[in-house]
């Protein structure tokens, strides 16, 4: 696992950049810890950080050129299919100097240009420099786990694993007004957008091909969902468990190739539970981890993952935390942070990876399970809107009691009033709408309304609407759930929960594997109908239904928890002095500009009555922001 960064110049004022790439490659030091390497030809400059998982020769460092001098690449993440391809290569004659995954890709490109890419299996990001033809091959793996940003001007084109790369080349800082709107309802940014004007995220399954001052993108892998084929597939219900058992199993096993010390995150719940039974059949006494919270009992499944771990005989290890413990790590997280990004759960994300990290490199997880088989409650919600019915009816004939009845995540019975009131709205939506307010934790209206007068006329509407369009193009009125799923895939999972494991893993320069996302994986769960997948009663059905006999019964006798960071509690405790006198008091925000002052204070007053509601996430995206700001917008 590696950090790559870059550059491609246009003109000769663009070759001043090549002065800074020593400083954006230290910029990312933590995705890298183990060595870092450059590369300055006329007008390209590649650099890399390195954090050693595979013993490699001298020969397999980065960045790596071909024996000819002519192609040199840096390159990020893994091939779990390179040796097979390695093998192929030679047979045609290539020669390698190295073990490794990265030479693999290199002699793919020389031997078939830009068309290898749909052999990897895997997750990478790589540039590829080709000096005879003086033209650069950028490249993002299929569903988003490496990210890539890229900055274009008329003078150069500029790229890198993090965007505190991107600020060290010396991009300007200019805010995307449209980003922050939807950051303000979704708490993080979706790609290609990120918050600075001029920046985007290059988009999973897509390339960029560059030479002279041509810039070429393509979609090079598409997610096979096609509706048609759907329904006409031919295996049985017990055909198709058999065959995401024997799917899964394989990419667990690719995943498990390491020379360093590997583990599992066992989190009590049901996917991480499958990776590991899986695991421990290809690897004796596999370290797994798990937190616990001691002042949240509720929130605790430790006791769940103690008995996968004993029925496989894992060298289990529990990290049990207290609220203090929590908080100690708050301000690690948000200096890490270089780009607005407000999903709490990163907090514990961040202290899993950083104890983790402390006894293995590599760890897998069970990510992307509930975005491809319909693991979410928001998932179950959908299928009863679609399904309608009396209980339906019933909860949307209570609009008005839910509109006035106190509602709190940190209720059992505020948060089922929070439930049904967004259930209500839901049911008097369309698909695209009700999707959008069921990811949102402040609608288009609330979102504008915090904004200052003047930064809201910077909200370009049809931009912003394009945007939002763009994101909900899969969803039809006359579609089914797995338009849902494949818009969770190419929306929450990218941005959401793929980059809050990257971030807060290579933060503690932890490698984390999730095995669900495998391209056959994929492909097949998009093969699958929706019955397979959620009924009446039970969401992520073919998983929990395939993989019953493996696990004990106890996972099966209780409902998913999740876990809820008490940021309510902080914000009327210990986080209280930073809300009133700092990041959001009266003065900063008005000197600030950003943000509207009687808006923001209307919000506190929220905070801190008898119905919060989801307002702490609210006000969590703008201690991000606002922190964020003073450290990148301020310095």
């Amino acid at each position: 696992m590696c950090g790559i960064t870059g550059i491609f110049a246009f003109t000769e004022a663009g070759r001043s950049s090549l002065a800074s790439l020593r400083a954006s490659t230290d910029a990312i030091s933590s995705r890298g810890p183990d060595s870092q390497g450059h590369f300055v030809y006329d007008r390209c400059g590649l650099g890399f950080r390195r954090l050693a998982i595979l013993d490699l020769t001298a020969d397999g460092n980065q960045p790596m050129t071909d024996e000819s001098g002519r192609y040199t690449i840096v390159f990020n993440g893994e091939i779990f299919n390179f040796k097979e391809l390695r093998q192929k290569l030679i047979s045609k004659g290539h020669r390698f100097h190295s073990q490794t995954d990265t030479e693999v890709v290199l002699q793919l490109y020389i031997s078939e240009g830009r068309n290898f890419l749909k052999k990897l299996n895997g997750f990478f990001d790589f540039a590829i420099y080709d000096k005879e033809e003086d033209s650069m091959f950028l490249a993002r793996d299929r569903m988003g786990e490496k990210p890539l940003l890229i900055y274009r001007d008329e003078d150069k084109l500029m790229f890198a694993s993090e965007m505190k790369s991107l600020l060290a080349l010396g991009i300007p800082r200019k805010l995307d007004y449209v980003s922050l709107s939807h950051y303000l309802q979704l708490n993080y940014i979706p790609g290609p957008a990120t918050i600075f004007r001029g920046v985007k995220k290059l988009l999973p399954g897509h390339y960029l091909y560059m030479k002279g001052k041509k810039v070429v993108r393509k979609r090079w892998y598409k997610i096979p969902y096609d509706p048609k084929k759907v329904d006409k597939i031919k295996l049985s219900y017990e055909e198709q468990q058999k065959k995401l058992v024997d799917l899964l199993d394989d990419a667990t096993a690719r995943r498990l190739v390491a020379d360093v010390p590997l583990g599992a995150f066992l989190s009590g719940g049901i996917d991480s539970s499958v990776i590991v039974a899986l695991a421990s059949r290809h690897t004796q006494h596999l370290n797994t981890f798990s937190i616990g919270y001691r002042d949240e009992p509720f929130f605790d499944e430790t006791k769940y993952a103690k008995l996968v771990a004993d029925r496989y005989k894992t060298n289990h290890t529990v990290f049990s935390l207290t609220n203090q413990d929590l908080y100690d790590h708050i301000f690690d997280v948000l200096n890490y942070i270089d780009e607005p990004f407000a999903d709490s759960s990163a907090l514990a994300v961040y202290i899993l990876s950083k104890r983790t990290r402390e006894k293995v490199t590599v760890a897998l997880s069970g990510d992307g399970a509930d975005e491809l088989f319909g693991g979410y409650n928001k998932h179950m919600g959908e299928f009863q809107v679609r399904q309608g019915g009396f209980k339906a009816e019933a909860v949307t004939g209570l609009n008005l009691l839910w509109d006035v009845l106190p509602k709190s995540r940190n209720s059992f019975f505020g948060n089922k009033v929070r439930q049904f009131q967004r259930f209500s709205r839901g049911m008097l939506s369309g698909p695209k709408d009700r999707y959008w307010d069921w990811a949102s934790f402040a609608s288009e209206k609330d979102a504008r309304t915090l904004l200052s007068p003047a930064a809201r006329r910077k909200v370009g509407k049809k931009l912003a609407d394009k945007r939002r369009k763009d994101i909900l193009e899969d969803l039809h009125a006359d579609g089914d759930l797995n338009e849902v799923l494949l818009t969770d895939t190419k929306l929450v999972l990218p941005y959401d929960m793929l980059t809050k494991v990257d971030l807060m893993s290579m933060a503690n320069s932890l490698e984390v594997r999730p095995p669900f996302l495998d391209p056959n994986v994929v492909r097949f769960a998009f093969s699958l109908p929706v019955e397979s997948k959620i009924d009446a009663n039970m969401k992520k059905k073919i998983v929990q239904d395939a993989f019953r006999p493996m696990l004990p019964e106890e996972l099966y006798k209780r409902p998913k928890h999740g876990f809820e960071v008490p940021l309510l509690k902080w914000f009327r405790g210990e986080l209280r002095p930073l809300i009133e006198d700092d990041l959001l008091s009266d003065a900063f925000v008005e000197a600030q500009g950003v943000f509207d002052v009687a808006a923001i204070q209307a919000l506190k007053t929220q905070l801190f009555s008898r119905s919060p509601g989801d307002v702490h996430a609210r006000i969590w995206a703008l201690i991000v922001f606002q922190w964020w700001w003073k450290k990148w917008m301020m310095a």
